[in-house]
């Protein structure tokens, strides 16, 4: 007799294979069928939206999910100040801190696909000049031709598109100057400037497809500081009184109705644009001016006015492809506590000084008219409008928190911002 074992399996192979063809059959049916069972009585209130997701996202979506804006970039009140935000770069970045491997900002922080960002940017792209200022010392001092050319493109990769380097400071050129030597003895600031840093900014930077604009920091005005205070308080270049435009600076007016100070300004000015042939502009601002309130009640426009002139004059002269711009305050406030009438000077380019979020509104209508605006990094959260405003032709920032790098890598999430907002307009119905 055979011995006992035990069923193993379900005993699915007794079942007649006609039983499990009806089964099959019945189990499919229902399946296509399911939302006219009565099992769905069964499940959530909402239907299946209301099960955890178990959607498994495509890879490309993966990689490209937005980043979230910090909190610390975004305005808690449009009336008040940014803070300057919690991530910082060094002003003297290494070469190693901006390859685009280590660029904060080298991945678009964007859920925008990659045709709609295209499309998107043209509003940003579009202005002529986007342009970053960069203190005498904070660009190509001490620095290699590596770190200068791995700053350019830094800047470049940020959506910059024009450098704006100082070049004259507080009495004194940041370039071995012959007219310097022969003026005061010595041919430049005391920065050990080696010529070259110069033509590899300029270089790279052209390379990139971007502008560079000489800057002439501080203008016609110095302090105790400068290297030439002492030379020019025993000669009379200093207009009597101190000039207190801004609260806790003590300036000192040189006196261009002075021929000798005039001409010393012309020679400085026609040497940059020989020495650097490939410069695309040079930019004075509102210190070019005389304030209102010093001694003498003197109406100093219209010399002011002539010395401009020719000054801009002689350096066409030197070099004619070289433009000439300002950025100062709106022409009603600069001629009346600056006497610059700056309308009457021929200058190629001027961009409104709009650093007072007090009459913001106010300036911006004069910048509308003009060649741009200057906004400071504390009014960051104004470039989502100024970038919508088809009348501004060109934004520049002005850092000054003293961290231009800083200021660069901030404005990308204010762009990205305007961008995402701009598109969910455009999608709804």
């Amino acid at each position: 007799m055979p011995s006992k074992t035990k069923n193993k399996g379900c005993g699915c192979t007794s079942i007649p294979f006609s039983v499990l063809i009806v089964l099959f059959g019945t189990g499919y049916w229902g399946f296509t069928h399911l939302d006219q069972l009565p099992l769905k009585d069964f499940l959530p209130k909402n239907g299946l939206s209301d099960l955890p997701s178990r959607k498994t996202l495509p890879r490309q979506e993966v990689l490209i999910s937005p980043i979230p804006i910090p909190q610390s970039l975004l305005p808690k009140n449009p009336n008040i100040d940014l803070a300057v935000p919690a991530q910082k770069l060094p002003i003297n970045l290494s070469p190693s801190a901006i390859t685009p491997q280590k660029s904060p900002i080298n991945t678009t922080p964007s859920a925008i696909t990659p045709q709609e960002l295209s499309s998107t940017q043209t509003a940003w792209q579009k202005k002529e000049i986007r342009g970053i200022y960069l203190s005498r010392y904070q660009a190509t001092n001490n620095a290699s031709e590596q770190t200068i050319r791995d700053r350019v493109r830094y800047y470049h990769r940020q959506g910059i598109n024009t450098l704006l380097h100082g070049v004259w400071g507080n009495g004194c050129t940041m370039y071995n100057s012959a007219v310097m030597q022969q003026t005061f003895g010595f041919s430049s600031c005391p920065n050990e400037f080696e010529d070259q840093w110069l033509d590899w900014l300029i270089d790279e930077a052209h390379k990139q497809g971007m502008q560079v604009h000489a800057y002439f920091e501080k203008g016609i005005k110095i302090d105790i500081n400068s290297p030439i205070y002492s030379v020019a308080k025993v000669k009379g270049w200093i207009i009597p009184g101190v000039d207190k435009t801004y609260s806790g600076i003590d300036q000192y007016v040189l006196d261009v109705q002075i021929p000798e100070v005039a001409q010393l300004f012309k020679k400085i000015v026609v040497e940059f644009v020989q020495k650097y042939p490939q410069i695309d502009a040079v930019q004075w601002d509102d210190y070019l001016g005389y304030y209102a309130a010093l001694s003498g009640k003197v109406d100093r426009t219209e010399r002011l006015t002539q010395f401009v002139q020719q000054m801009r004059t002689e350096m066409k002269k030197a070099n004619p492809t070289v433009n000439f711009d300002l950025c100062h305050h709106n022409p009603y406030w600069a001629k009346r506590y600056f006497a610059a009438d700056w309308k009457q000077w021929n200058v190629d380019r001027v961009f409104i000084q709009d650093y007072n979020d007090a009459n913001f509104k106010q300036e911006l209508s004069y910048a509308e008219s003009y060649a741009g605006v200057a906004i400071t990094d504390h009014q960051l959260y104004r470039l989502k409008e100024l970038i919508n405003n088809p009348k501004i032709k060109s934004i520049l920032l002005f850092p000054f928190s003293g961290n231009p790098e800083s200021t660069a890598t901030s404005i990308q999430p204010f762009i990205t911002q305007t961008l995402m907002t701009k598109e969910q307009g455009n999608k709804l119905p």
